[in-house]
């Protein structure tokens, strides 16, 4: 695929900035950065989605980061997010307990796999 020039220049841009605000550029925005007309929506989607104005504010949109990356095993995504959280005031107890649900939400789907099998391979009713 031919890149555009200008493309080419607003995910530099961009680049640089998450470079400047995190230190660093996360694997997924660098390879999703060789592609800038899927990069830049993806980009600016994540920044809607957690840092736009909205009804929660930031430090509970980064929790819910937390609790989701803990609940799909998101180990960097856990990193740059509690960093975020506590950055937007969230406490180590704030997080950790945002940790505990996604945890706990993770836990808990697993279950509702592995009983449902239980049930059907043992002849167990289930409602």
């Amino acid at each position: 695929m031919e890149e555009n020039p200008e493309q080419r220049a607003i995910v530099d841009k961009m680049l640089e900035t998450i470079r400047r605000e995190y230190g660093f550029v996360p694997v997924v925005n660098q390879v999703l950065s060789e592609r800038p007309d899927v990069f830049v929506p993806m980009a600016n989607l994540g920044k809607a989605v957690l840092e736009a104005d909205g009804e929660i504010d930031r430090k509970h949109r980064y929790l819910c980061a937390i609790s989701a990356a803990s609940a799909l095993g998101g180990e960097f995504c856990l990193d740059v997010q509690t960093k975020h959280a506590m950055a937007a005031g969230a406490t180590k107890d704030e997080i950790f307990e945002a940790m505990m649900i996604g945890a706990y939400m993770a836990m808990t789907r697993s279950e509702s796999y592995a009983f449902r099998k239980l049930a059907s391979n043992f002849g167990i009713e289930l409602e």
